[in-house]
C-alpha cells in the first residue's frame, strides 16, 4: 500500500508543492503586498506560479521560493506580484457610486482631482472619466486622473486603453459610440477607448504597502474599491491613515461593497452607501 501524501496537492501535481511551500508564499506575498492569502487559495497559488516556474526553467518551489527570498531578481519579484493579484473589474461596475460621482464633481469650484488606487485593467478609472465628461458636458472636462495598481501588467494593458468587444456589451450605445472606437482588419472584435479619455488618465505603478507613493499633493476624490478585501485589518488601517493627508476637506472615498472602514479608521465617517468622507475634526485638520 502507497503512503498517504503529505497533502492533497503533492501527489498529482506537474510540481512538488508542500504546506510549507504554501505558507512561505503566504508570508512573501504579505510582506510585499499586504495581501492576506487564506488557507482557500492553494490550487490558485500553485495554478499561477506553476506558470512562472515553468518559464523561468526552475525545478522546484523550494528553488524559486529561495530565488525571491535572496532578493536578487526584481523582474521576478514583480512577475510573483503580478501572478498573485486577482483583477477582477468591468465598466460601471457597483453602478450607484457614478451618479454620486458625477453630482458631487459639478459642486467642486477648481478642476476635479481624482486617484483611482487599484486601476486594474483600466475599466474602473476609465469608467471614472466617462463619468467626468457626462457630469462636465464635454470630451475635456476640468479634472485630472491617477490610475494605480501594483501588477505592472494590467497597468499596461489600461493605458493601451483596448478591450475585446464584449467587455462594453452591458454600456449603452450611446456611451459606446461616444466614449469608444471599434477596430477593423486584425482589430475587428475589439475597442479602444477614445485618445480624449486616455488623456484624462495617468497610469502609475505604485504598491500600497509601499514606503513611498508616487502622488503628490490631495484629492477631491479617492477610489479604493474591491482591494481592502485582501488585507487584514492591520493593514487596512495602516493603508487609510496614509489616504487621509491625501484628502481635501471636502474630499469622498468611494470603497466596494463588501468592505467597512469604519471599523479600522475614526477619521472618516459614511456618507452613503459605502462613500466616505473625513469626519468633522479631521476635515478641520485637513483645511489647515
Amino acid at each position: 500500500m502507497k503512503p498517504a501524501p503529505q497533502n492533497k496537492l503533492d501527489s498529482v501535481k506537474e510540481f512538488d508543492f508542500t504546506n510549507r511551500d504554501f505558507d512561505r508564499v503566504r508570508d512573501l506575498i504579505y510582506k510585499r503586498a499586504g495581501i492576506a492569502l487564506a488557507e482557500s487559495k492553494q490550487e490558485m497559488v500553485y495554478s499561477r506560479l506553476a506558470r512562472r516556474l515553468r518559464a523561468t526553467g526552475i525545478a522546484s518551489f523550494v528553488q524559486y521560493l529561495d530565488l525571491l527570498e535572496r532578493g536578487g531578481d526584481t523582474d521576478e519579484w514583480e512577475a510573483f506580484t503580478n501572478a498573485l493579484t486577482t483583477n477582477l473589474t468591468s465598466f460601471f461596475r457597483e453602478s450607484h457610486h457614478f451618479p454620486i460621482l458625477a453630482d458631487f464633481v459639478k459642486t467642486l469650484k477648481e478642476p476635479a482631482t481624482v486617484w483611482c488606487s487599484a486601476a486594474s485593467t483600466g475599466e474602473e478609472p476609465y469608467t471614472i472619466a466617462m463619468t467626468l465628461c457626462e457630469a462636465y458636458g464635454t470630451l475635456t472636462p476640468p479634472a485630472q486622473i491617477i490610475a494605480t495598481d501594483i501588477d505592472t501588467n494590467v497597468l499596461a494593458t489600461g493605458a493601451n486603453g483596448v478591450y475585446p468587444i464584449e467587455r462594453i456589451d452591458k454600456l449603452s450605445p450611446e456611451r459606446i459610440k461616444k466614449f469608444f472606437l471599434r477596430g477593423k482588419g486584425n482589430q475587428e472584435g475589439y475597442v479602444r477607448v477614445r485618445p480624449e479619455l486616455r488623456k484624462l488618465v495617468t497610469f502609475k505603478q505604485l504598491n500600497l504597502l509601499g514606503d513611498s507613493w508616487p502622488v503628490t499633493g490631495q484629492f477631491d476624490v479617492i477610489f479604493c474599491r474591491n482591494v481592502m478585501i485582501y488585507f487584514d485589518k492591520p493593514t487596512q488601517s495602516k493603508i487609510l491613515s496614509r489616504f487621509v493627508p491625501l484628502m481635501k476637506p471636502h474630499a469622498l472615498l468611494f470603497a466596494g461593497h463588501s468592505e467597512n472602514f469604519l471599523y479600522v479608521s475614526d477619521a472618516l465617517k459614511l456618507k452613503g452607501k459605502t462613500v466616505y468622507e473625513l469626519g468633522a475634526a479631521t476635515q478641520r485638520k485637513a483645511g489647515k
